[in-house]
């Protein structure tokens, strides 16, 4: 057991760690000094909304790329905790594609299950981190927004990275696109669509952020790659031109972790497994094993999947197991980053993810005596959303830990406008 461990973030993942120490804790486990550090005023990473784009009160990038009338894109069912479910949460079944806001409720809940706040240092963003060899620890510099007070550095045995990788947007350039006379902007400054009445939008790219944001516009009509501008003109490869209002890019997002050294740094795609990560969690460039990363995976799994890697990372960090020889550790995350190449299709994905998680439960032993594989149900979801992409989300499940099967929504989603909890959870029909 060390005793002091660094957590980059408060989202999910983050929290995630804190709930498992917590829990430890009060089972009478002695656990290492916790400081949590978050950029934001408050918990949630992502699922906390801000109005805000471009920059913060403090001059620091805004993190969040949730935007209003956001509603789960895949079921409930699939991201349930087995320890607590939707039907712990809100005492009776809700339907299978909740509102962001619904969600986040049934976060906050699990989160306060726990008396883990007080380990976050809210409104304090990390500058740097460096691996010290000689003493084999980390030195971790970082700056308080409120006060604008940088602090000395502070020492850590481990440092756990959960920042998040769904905020440094990915912005392509096309030929042109620097004399469009237009409004042009990522995904991750949308907030709502009613910016956008009467006009002509084009959304590059075929992430689910293009779907859902073309979901929310009314205004799906699929194309050919863009390949240049001439005015309002967008010249598609096909051959085809349209006059566009709006340029949206919906492309995605960049591994981005500027605090970090580069010997420490994660550099990789979007992908179900990042290179260089043993058992997608601890990095093998540097820092002796002591730097963990968690929730850099592209996602099939989410919640269920942040709850396991967060498990296993503390058990590892209390010394419950121990590494293998670094040779089979760097065999282990090539074969995983292998068998990610040759992945052909949504449901070789959703097996890939579903072993992945399974695995890490099974070392997790009895701490963790659940069976989180949820692949028929992804394989369902995925053949409604093939089916129409306008439609899957009136479809219901049933949870694989109460048994129940997920009413139906008062409302069906193209036409369910109002996004509050209060509304979801009044289940009468409008």
């Amino acid at each position: 057991m060390v005793g002091k461990v660094a957590i980059i973030g408060a989202g999910p993942s983050g929290l995630s760690l804190l709930c498992w120490f917590a829990k430890m804790k009060r089972e009478g486990k002695v656990i290492p000094d916790l400081i949590c550090f978050e950029k934001q005023s408050d918990w949630g990473g992502l699922w906390n909304y801000t109005w805000r784009t471009g920059f913060d009160e403090h001059g620091e990038a805004v993190h969040g790329s949730m935007y209003r009338y956001l509603w789960s894109n895949g079921p409930k069912e699939c991201l349930e905790f087995p320890y607590y479910t939707f039907e712990d949460h809100y005492g009776k079944p809700i339907p299978s594609f909740p509102p962001r806001e619904v969600l986040f409720d049934y976060l906050k809940g699990r989160w306060n299950q726990e008396d883990i706040k007080k380990y976050i240092k809210f409104s304090t963003v990390v500058r740097d981190v460096c691996y010290n060899q000689a003493t084999d620890d980390f030195t971790v510099s970082t700056k308080d927004l409120t006060t604008d007070e940088v602090a000395d550095g502070e020492r850590f045995d481990y440092v756990v990275v959960a920042s998040g990788h769904y905020s440094i947007p990915n912005v392509p350039t096309f030929q042109g696109i620097e004399k469009f006379p237009g409004r042009v902007m990522h995904a991750h400054d949308f907030r709502e669509a009613n910016e956008f009445a009467g006009k002509r939008l084009l959304l590059i790219g075929a992430s689910y952020s293009a779907e859902d944001i073309a979901l929310q516009c009314l205004k799906i009509s699929e194309r050919p790659l863009v390949q240049k501008f001439e005015g309002k003109t967008a010249f598609f490869k096909d051959g085809t031109t349209a006059e566009v209002d709006v340029v949206l890019m919906c492309t995605g997002y960049l591994h981005s972790y500027q605090f970090l050294r580069e010997n420490l740094r994660l550099k990789s795609r979007n992908t179900l497994y990042p290179s260089n990560l043993y058992k997608g969690i601890v990095w093998m460039k540097g820092g002796n094993n002591k730097l963990l990363y968690l929730g850099v995976q592209d996602q099939c799994y989410t919640y269920t999947m942040f709850d396991v890697c967060a498990l296993w990372a503390a058990k590892l960090i209390q010394a419950d197991f121990t590494l293998p020889p670094r040779e089979q550790m760097e065999r282990n995350w090539q074969s995983w980053a292998e068998r990610n190449s040759e992945l052909k299709d949504v449901f070789q994905m959703i097996d890939f993810q579903t072993d992945y998680v399974q695995e890490l439960a099974k070392e997790c032993g009895s701490d963790y005596p659940y069976d989180l594989d949820v692949a028929d149900i992804f394989y369902a979801w995925a053949k409604h959303k093939a089916e129409n992409v306008a439609t899957y989300r009136d479809q219901s499940y049933a949870s694989k830990f109460t048994g129940t099967k997920s009413p139906i929504h008062h409302t069906t989603f193209m036409k369910a406008l109002d996004d509050s909890l209060q509304t979801f959870m009044d289940q009468r029909k409008n």
